[in-house]
């Protein structure tokens, strides 16, 4: 009897540092992600023009400190139909995450949209600041510009408030994430630029890929984000869907 604890004993030792060496994470973390999408939605307006895109991007995480940095692109058509050029959008962003309380989580930091080559009167090039809070499922951010925002004149400090939840509801289905959000951007001195925009939509982890489904709209003005280049209005309701992989 004796022998069978001792086993019973070492084993459960055995099988803990198992499980303890496979859910520690290592100190240094690099990710790659892509993504194709029939529609790049920002704050739930067209960057495409109502159509496809490419994306990709980078992340490096330090996990002991929280530390975060990334890279991240897509294809856009918005700063030419403008009447300047460039067809691509680069993210940089650095921050820093960290945990208050069991169920409570923060995540501060700087992105700086780059548009190369946009070429407009008013650079599209924007910095912005950020703080969310999270608590489970739900979260709240709020992004505050400290350049002007993506080619409005004198548009430094105009602000976008952020609430949403991503609810996990794989007891219907195996992956399933329920994704909801409203969002406000509020345009420093133009306020004929400002709206509200939303999303309802699913994602699905298959583990090869994550597929979603999203209904977007907004109520912005469609004088002010019509396309020049068609006259299209960039803020319609719309179905969204997207296929990504991160690796």
């Amino acid at each position: 009897m004796k022998k069978l604890i001792m086993a019973a004993a070492i084993s459960s030792v055995f099988f803990t540092g198992i499980a303890a060496a496979e859910d520690a994470k290592p100190d240094n973390e690099v990710s790659f992600n892509a993504a194709v999408t029939s529609d790049y939605r920002y704050r739930g307006i067209s960057q495409t023009r109502l159509q496809p895109a490419l994306q990709g991007g980078a992340d490096y995480t330090h996990n002991p400190s929280g530390f975060y940095a990334g890279a991240w692109a897509s294809s856009i058509k918005w700063t030419k139909d403008a009447g300047g050029g460039g067809d691509v959008e680069i993210d940089l962003y650095a921050g820093k995450r960290g945990e208050i309380s069991k169920d409570v989580s923060y995540d501060v930091g700087v992105l700086s949209y780059v548009y190369p080559s946009n070429g407009l009167a008013v650079s599209a090039n924007t910095t912005e600041i950020y703080g969310q809070l999270s608590y489970g499922p739900a979260y709240a951010k709020y992004s505050h510009s400290v350049t002007n925002l993506f080619g409005f004149a004198d548009s430094k400090n105009s602000g976008y408030l952020d609430l949403g939840a991503n609810i996990d509801i794989s007891n219907i289905s195996s992956g399933l994430t329920l994704n909801l959000h409203a969002g406000h951007q509020q345009v420093k001195n133009t306020g004929a630029a400002s709206y509200t925009d939303w999303k309802l939509g699913v994602s699905k982890d298959f583990g090869v890929l994550t597929a979603s489904l999203a209904v977007i709209g907004t109520n912005a003005s469609e004088v002010a984000y019509a396309s020049p280049a068609n006259g299209k209005f960039l803020g319609k309701t719309a179905v969204v869907v997207a296929i990504s992989k991160t690796f």
